[in-house]
C-alpha cells in the first residue's frame, strides 16, 4: 500500500493546525486570536483553508481588530513558517521612502544611499510578506508592484539588474476596499491579483460574547508583561466593558486594560482602575429613561444599576424610589449602605454619598 508524500513543511503546519484546534476548543483561542464567537470560528475556518496555499489574501476590518495577527497566524500555519514574516505599514511611511522600503536600493541610487540596502521583498523571501494599509499606498508605486507579483521578481532603485523573489503576498486595510478603488485610492487591476481570498474581521462590537474571554486573556499577558498582580476583573469592571462599544477594537480594550493592569495593586481589577477613561455609556444612558444591560451582565450589577438609576429619576427621594423598585425603604438603605461600602456610589454610579436627606 502506497503512503503519499507530503513535504515535511506541510506536515508540520497540519500538526500545528491540529494543536490550535485543541488550542480553542480547550481555552477558545486560536493562537493569539482570541474568541469563541461564531464571527471568530469562520474566521479560523478561513484561515485553516488558505493557510496552505500560496494564494493572496486581502484581510480587512475596522483598525485594531487585529488584521496583522491574522497574517501573522496565516504565515505560522503555512509550509512558509520556517522563512521570515515581513510586515510594512504603507500609511506610516514617507512616499519618498516607500519605494525604497519595498524594493531596496543600490549605494548612491539617492542622496543618502551609503550602502546597498534590499528591500521587503527580497527579506522576505521564502517567506510572508504583509501590506498593511494598501490603499494607502501612492498609485504609482501600486502599479510597480503589480509588476513585481506578476515576475516574482524586484529591481533595485539604482540597479538595472532584476532580482527573483518566492515570496507569499498578504494585504491589509481599514476601508472598503471596492470603494477605494472607486475613490482612486487603490488600482481595481491591484486588488484583482490581491483579493483571491478575502477575510473579512468584524468589530469587537460585533461580538461582544468574546469580551470576557478576551479581557481575562490581556489581564493575563498584560500582568506578567509588567509584573504586576492583577489576576482576574471584578463583575462591576466586567459589566462596564461589555457597555462600551469600543470603536478602537480589541486594540482600545488592550490599551484600557493595559492601564488598569499597571495602577491595580492587588489581584481584582475594579471598575475605578478604568478611570478617567470613559468606558461605559452611562453619562448617555443617565439621561435616558430607559437602560440596556448585555446579555451576561451579573444580576447583582443589574440591580445596582437600577437603584442608583431611580435614585437619579427621583432626584434622591428614597421613599419614592423605593416604591418604584418595588422594595422596602429599609431594604434600599441595606443595598445603598452595601455599596458605599464597596466603593460603588461615587466612582461608578454618580451617586453623591452626601445627598442621603429625605425629601
Amino acid at each position: 500500500m502506497s503512503t503519499e508524500f507530503q513535504p515535511p513543511e506541510l506536515s508540520e503546519a497540519k500538526r500545528e493546525i491540529e494543536v490550535l484546534r485543541r488550542q480553542l476548543q480547550d481555552r477558545g483561542a486560536f493562537g493569539e486570536l482570541v474568541g469563541s464567537s461564531a464571527p471568530m470560528r469562520e474566521i479560523y475556518a478561513l484561515i485553516e483553508q488558505v493557510a496552505s496555499s500560496s494564494a493572496s489574501v486581502l484581510i480587512t476590518g475596522e483598525s485594531g481588530t487585529g488584521k496583522e495577527l491574522v497574517a501573522r497566524t496565516i504565515h505560522q500555519l503555512s509550509p512558509r513558517r520556517a522563512r521570515p514574516f515581513i510586515g510594512i505599514n504603507c500609511s506610516a511611511i514617507p512616499e519618498t521612502l516607500m519605494e525604497s522600503e519595498l524594493f531596496g536600493h543600490e549605494k548612491g541610487a539617492f542622496t543618502g544611499a551609503a550602502s546597498r540596502r534590499a528591500g521587503c521583498f527580497e527579506l522576505a523571501d521564502g517567506g510572508t510578506l504583509l501590506l498593511d494599509e494598501i490603499a494607502e499606498m501612492p498609485s504609482l508605486l501600486q502599479s510597480k508592484l503589480l509588476r513585481v507579483i506578476e515576475e516574482n521578481s524586484v529591481r533595485r532603485l539604482g540597479s538595472r539588474k532584476e532580482v527573483a523573489v518566492d515570496v507569499r503576498l498578504l494585504a491589509a486595510t481599514n476601508q472598503d476596499p471596492e470603494q477605494a478603488v472607486i475613490q482612486g485610492s487603490l488600482r481595481d487591476d491591484l486588488l484583482y491579483r490581491l483579493n483571491v481570498f478575502r477575510i473579512q474581521l468584524p468589530p469587537l462590537k460585533d461580538r461582544k460574547e468574546d469580551l470576557p474571554l478576551l479581557a481575562q486573556y490581556l489581564v493575563t499577558r498584560l500582568a506578567e508583561k509588567h509584573s504586576r498582580p492583577a489576576r482576574f476583573l471584578s463583575p462591576a469592571a466586567l459589566s462596564a466593558l461589555q457597555f462600551h462599544v469600543w470603536p478602537g477594537n480589541v486594540r482600545e480594550l488592550r490599551n484600557v486594560i493595559e492601564r488598569a493592569v499597571v495602577i491595580c495593586s492587588g489581584e481584582q481589577i475594579e471598575r475605578h482602575h478604568f478611570a478617567p477613561y470613559p468606558i461605559d455609556q452611562r453619562e448617555r444612558l443617565r439621561n435616558e429613561d430607559t437602560i440596556t444591560f448585555p446579555v451576561g451582565t451579573p444580576i447583582e450589577e443589574v440591580e445596582r444599576q437600577m437603584i442608583v438609576r431611580t435614585l437619579k429619576k427621583t432626584k434622591n427621594n428614597k421613599t419614592r424610589a423605593a416604591e418604584l423598585l418595588g422594595i422596602s425603604l429599609k431594604t434600599l438603605h441595606n443595598k445603598l449602605n452595601l455599596y458605599r461600602e464597596r466603593g460603588q456610589l461615587d466612582e461608578e454610579g454618580g451617586y453623591s454619598t452626601n445627598q442621603n436627606r429625605e425629601r
